[in-house]
Order: C-alpha cells, then sequence, then structure tokens
C-alpha cells in the first residue's frame, strides 16, 4: 500500500460549458405562417399576409412537439424565403383540430396527420378499387373523435352506381357527394368554399385527381390499380396543402392501407353511429355492445339501423378491445 494524493484523482470534465437554465431565448422578430408541406424535417411554409414560401427547420427547443400541414407557427431567422435561406419554427400555436391515426389497432404509436382542418374528405371509389364500408366508418370515427365535420366523396361513377354502398348512410347525418370524371369542380365548390378540407382514402381513389381539378396548378402525380391485387399504387408521399381559387384550402395525403383507432377511447365509439344512438338505453349496465343481451340487437331487428351498420359497430369495437389501453397512461 502506498499514501495516495492529489496526482491520483482524475475528475471527468463536465460535457456542458454553461449551466443549465429553463429560461427560453426571447426572439423579437417572429412572423406568423402556416405548414403547407414537410419533407425529411424540413417545413414549407407561406407567411400569413404576403403568402411568401419559407423554408424552415424545427427549433431545438420545441423538443418532442412535432409541427404537421395545417399547423400555424412563428418564425424567426430568415424569412425572406430566398433561394437556400433557412428559418427556424419557435413556436406551434394552438390547434384548433388535430386528426390522428394509428397504422393498426394493436399499435400505440400515433401519427398526426393534419391541424386545424375543418372538414375530412373521406374519399372512396365506386368501383376500381371497390370501396370498403369499414375504412369509412372508421374515418367517421376519426373525425368525430376530432371534432372534424366529415364529408363522403364517391368517385369513378362512371364506372359503377354507388347508391347501394351509400345505402348504408341513409340514415347518418353525413353529406355525402358523387363526382364524375370532369365534374369535380362543379360538385366540390361549394362543399370545400371557406373550408379547410383534408382528402383521406386507399391509394388509387383517385384523391390526386380531384385535387388537380380543383387546382389546376398543383400538378400533383396520379396512379392506376394493381391489376392483381387491386389496391391503388402510392403516388403522394407527403401531405400538401393548397389554396382553393374560390377561398379555402385543401389537403391532399398519401393513401393509406388502413386507419388504425387505437388511439380513440372505445366508449367515444358509439356515438359515431348515430343511427345506432337510439338503441343504448335498454342497453344492460357495462354492456360492451357485442354480447348476447346487448338492445342493438332488437333495435336492428326492429328496422330503426341497418344489420350492416350494427356489423361494422362491433368489428371495430372487437378490434379496439384487443388494442393496448394507452389512452388512461
Amino acid at each position: 500500500m502506498r499514501d495516495y494524493d492529489e496526482d491520483d484523482v482524475r475528475v471527468r470534465p463536465s460535457r456542458r460549458t454553461r449551466p443549465r437554465t429553463k429560461q427560453r431565448p426571447r426572439h423579437a422578430h417572429v412572423v406568423t405562417a402556416i405548414v403547407t408541406a414537410v419533407d425529411r424535417g424540413r417545413f414549407r411554409c407561406e407567411l400569413e399576409g404576403d403568402l411568401t414560401v419559407v423554408t424552415a427547420m424545427k427549433a431545438r427547443a420545441l423538443g418532442h412537439l412535432r409541427a404537421v400541414v395545417g399547423d400555424r407557427v412563428r418564425l424567426t431567422g430568415d424569412t425572406s424565403g430566398a433561394p437556400g435561406s433557412l428559418a427556424r419554427i419557435v413556436e406551434v400555436l394552438p390547434r384548433s383540430t388535430l386528426l390522428m391515426r394509428t397504422a393498426d389497432d394493436v399499435t400505440s404509436v400515433e401519427r398526426p396527420l393534419v391541424a386545424n382542418a375543418d372538414q375530412l374528405g373521406i374519399v372512396v371509389a365506386a368501383a376500381d378499387p371497390e370501396p370498403r364500408q369499414g375504412f369509412v366508418d372508421r374515418c367517421l370515427v376519426a373525425a368525430y373523435d376530432a371534432g372534424i365535420r366529415p364529408l363522403v366523396i364517391v368517385t369513378k361513377t362512371d364506372l359503377a352506381d354507388p347508391s347501394a354502398f351509400l345505402a348504408a348512410y341513409a340514415d347518418l347525418d353525413v353529406p355525402w357527394c358523387a363526382v364524375r370524371p370532369g365534374g369535380a369542380e362543379a360538385v366540390l365548390a361549394d362543399r370545400l368554399a371557406g373550408l379547410a378540407t383534408v382528402l383521406v382514402g386507399h391509394s388509387g381513389v383517385g384523391k390526386s385527381t380531384l385535387v388537380n381539378a380543383l387546382v389546376p396548378a398543383a400538378d400533383r402525380a396520379t396512379g392506376g390499380v394493381n391489376d392483381v391485387t387491386g389496391r391503388g399504387r402510392h403516388t403522394s408521399t407527403s401531405a400538401v396543402l393548397l389554396d382553393l381559387p374560390g377561398g379555402g384550402s385543401i389537403i391532399d395525403t398519401p393513401g393509406v392501407r388502413s386507419f388504425g383507432l387505437n388511439h380513440v377511447d372505445p366508449d367515444t365509439v358509439v356515438n359515431a353511429f348515430a343511427d345506432l344512438a337510439g338503441g343504448l338505453e335498454n342497453c344492460p349496465r357495462g354492456c360492451t355492445h357485442d354480447e348476447p343481451d346487448c338492445a342493438l340487437d332488437d333495435w336492428v331487428a326492429d328496422g330503426n339501423a341497418p344489420p350492416q351498420r350494427l356489423a361494422s359497430l362491433r368489428r371495430i369495437l372487437r378490434t379496439l378491445a384487443d388494442a393496448p389501453e394507452h389512452w388512461e397512461s
């Protein structure tokens, strides 16, 4: 053993050169803008007032807070919009609505799609690909949960009559419109004017075609349907917000394979099925609405709602029952 002295002590220097502080920098000169597109960490923003297009990145102080298309944000730095310039998003302003989904019903990862939308355009094709009632029901649940009004838009009505598909929604207070090729502007102009409308649908149903008809300068890529799988090919890779000539805006989103609802509390799902709401009063206490004593069976048997609506409700409730209950955390 030997005696130790100060030369034997090794002190690891701190990585931080400045003490931590909760004080955030005060940005004296900020401007307000709206996010119109997001691409690999870069945000395309339009300044309010003069519509100057600015490229921005998220400031480090925002942490894990994500900015999405439709967000109103505050920018600092170089907001001239000159080539090569880069601004910073230092604040995301409060949102009026936030449309979200999960990749499926068993994942807990929430994906915010669009902020501050007034209307959700649920786009389905009358044929090629065939319309899926379950997908529309899921979108309706997400819309009601987010506080966004829904609008069912049926495209390719020259290929098939959508009447049978729309009959399932006859008793619901859900507006819809049918669009033929070349007639999108005449049918949709009044329904979209003055509103921020986000389009959601499977690949190949014609979302980008609608956008090109409503905003000719958009030049959104379009694609067809795979002859083998019957599914559309992905053409849009990111959401983009475009101003409509008649006022308002439209947001085109990439086609989705599924619309997960794991972020929605199951108790709110039934509220999206207004045609079944009248039958809930006679349900036993604690009814899951998917059991033998459920009063909804008698409600449907008496002709108050189509049987397929109850089947769709129960299909969603079953998938949510198997999903992690992460909304309680």
